[in-house]
């Protein structure tokens, strides 16, 4: 019978892992404060640093972008609120994509919030008044360039005309892999923001391996000297340039199948097997119903059903990891970083930022998958199970308490570490305590602090050098599957089946339980023949 492992190790015919969406925000660090907003007036040649100047400079940088969309008969349309501007961009990509015509292909134009610099009199003479700003809320025009490029495909450009005149990207990593492909004659059959075939695996491999922060920054520079600016030359040599952060970054692992039905076994396999298990922590089971910011509960692991369409999600803090079933034929692991210091990573795009926030997206989706894959192979050899469930001795000779099968405190704390989370965020006093506690009321941060010193001296856990946090283990997290499991599914079920005073004809509609009874009629036949009844 096929399993989870074998599904993915015999029915995978292409493995693919890439950066999919980045979205990306461009500021000016000089104007991220009122004394240099100042000075970028005072640079501007004003003698009095008004309020009145930045107007200005807006209403130009408006006209500067209407002129533009004139001079290349590029439509403007003005979004309405609850439009998808991505469903009214589309047909301008794809128009432009058949054509293989390159640029902007539309202008769209939203009233968005937005922090921007106003200014307001405080004080002085009207022939030399004084002027104060502050950052307030808005809500400014917003222009969004929809470009069909060379190298990365379709993509938007988005920027404010209110200082300090931010600019937010979002490109797509798998779009700039398929022209990559294109380029070097690599033949490939597409998937929608995904690969579904390709005759060398490794050159793929390759190809999606090289994008880095320079081919972004590429694209940001070309894009900058084509699109129009609320800055000069001069102003760019006075050093006014922008800077780029990373907002969101989605790394992806995308596994397709032979055909559907492995990718439809290898779910449903999945999803009975992480559910009525303490892992994940929370779950629901949406049916036909729109998960939004109103919906009731507070969610951190959830397993979607829509349709015949499911997926299974994990948060921590800003970022999530999310696996779903792409067009029916490819299993897709993702991680979507929301916040870099999340992971203690800065937000600069710079090549070493990118490559730790690639390395950790890339171990996150690894160890999702790893964990499920745990979860279906986990049962322990008899010493390894006889080292946790009896008092031992590690190593160094320090003592590690049992950790007893079928112990309350024990089971609530090896259920509690099956949960999804410790995947991102490794384990700490305060996120283990919680899930314990939802098991084992009454149970406290004192408790888990002698608990986390027996699980780490048992091999559950390692500390993460330097700080109070813990990497749940390979072997760890397989033992604590194999105790949730067992219990949760062998022995608790099977000892209501086995309860004597259980009714005789709800007894004989389980195997087990009838199994059970006619050993024990066989066993009091023998006695009787034996004449050793009492």
């Amino acid at each position: 019978m096929a399993t989870i492992r074998s599904l993915l190790r015999d029915r995978v015919l292409l493995q693919v892992r890439s950066v999919d969406r980045i979205y990306l925000q461009a500021y000016v660090p000089r104007l991220m404060c009122e004394g240099l907003l100042v000075r970028f007036l005072l640079d501007r040649g004003a003698t009095i640093p008004s309020p009145a100047l930045l107007g200005q400079i807006g209403s130009r940088y408006v006209a500067a972008i209407e002129r533009f969309a004139d001079r290349n008969a590029i439509p403007i349309v003005r979004f309405r609120r609850g439009e998808s501007k991505e469903e009214i961009a589309r047909p301008y990509l794809e128009a432009a994509a058949r054509e293989g015509r390159f640029g902007c292909v539309l202008i769209g134009v939203a009233q968005e919030r937005a922090q921007v610099w106003r200014g307001w009199r405080r004080g002085g003479s009207d022939g030399h008044p004084h002027f104060e700003f502050g950052r307030q809320s808005a809500l400014p025009n917003h222009y969004y360039f929809y470009v069909y490029d060379r190298e990365w495909g379709p993509a938007f450009w988005k920027c404010c005309c209110y200082a300090p005149y931010p600019v937010w990207l979002c490109l797509n990593g798998h779009e700039w892999a398929k022209r990559q492909a294109q380029q070097a004659a690599l033949a490939f059959e597409a998937l929608d923001n995904g690969f579904r075939s390709c005759p060398d695996a490794d050159a793929l491999a390759a190809i999606c391996a090289r994008l880095s922060a320079r081919e972004v920054w590429s694209f940001f520079r070309r894009w900058q000297r084509l699109l129009p600016s609320p800055f000069t030359d001069d102003d760019r040599a006075r050093g006014y340039r922008y800077q780029l952060a990373c907002r969101q970054l989605e790394l992806s692992d995308t596994r397709v199948f032979d055909r559907p039905q492995a990718g439809r076994d290898w779910f449903e396999r999945t999803i009975r097997d992480q559910l009525r298990l303490g892992r994940p922590d929370h779950v629901a089971v949406v049916f036909a119903r729109r998960v939004i910011a109103t919906t009731p509960g507070r969610f951190q692991t959830r397993v979607f059903n829509r349709g015949d369409q499911v997926a299974l999600q994990v948060q921590y803090k800003h970022s999530k990891v999310k696996q779903y079933f792409k067009e029916g034929r490819a299993l897709r692991t993702e991680t979507t970083v929301n916040d870099s210091r999340d992971f203690g990573v800065g937000r600069l795009l710079s090549d070493q930022n990118w490559q730790a926030l690639l390395e950790i997206g890339h171990q996150v989706n690894e160890r999702l998958l790893n964990a499920q894959l745990q979860a279906c192979a986990c049962a322990p050899d008899a010493t390894t199970l006889a080292r946790v469930v009896l008092p031992s001795r590690t190593d160094d000779g320090q003592p590690a308490p049992a950790l007893r099968f079928g112990d309350p405190r024990a089971q609530a704390l090896l259920a509690a570490l099956c949960a999804f989370p410790h995947l991102l965020e490794g384990v700490t006093n305060r996120s283990l305590q919680p899930l314990v506690a939802a098991r084992l009321p009454g149970y406290t941060s004192r408790q888990m602090t002698y608990d986390l010193r027996r699980l780490r001296r048992n091999g559950f856990l390692t500390r993460i050098e330097r700080s109070n946090r813990y990497r749940l283990t390979d072997e760890g997290r397989r033992l604590a599957v194999f105790f949730a499991k067992t219990y949760a599914r062998v022995v608790t079920p099977s000892l209501a089946e086995l309860d004597p005073t259980l009714p005789d004809h709800i007894a004989a509609r389980t195997p087990l339980a009838r199994s059970w009874r006619s050993f024990e009629r066989a066993l009091d036949d023998r006695i009787r023949d034996a004449a050793l009844a009492a």
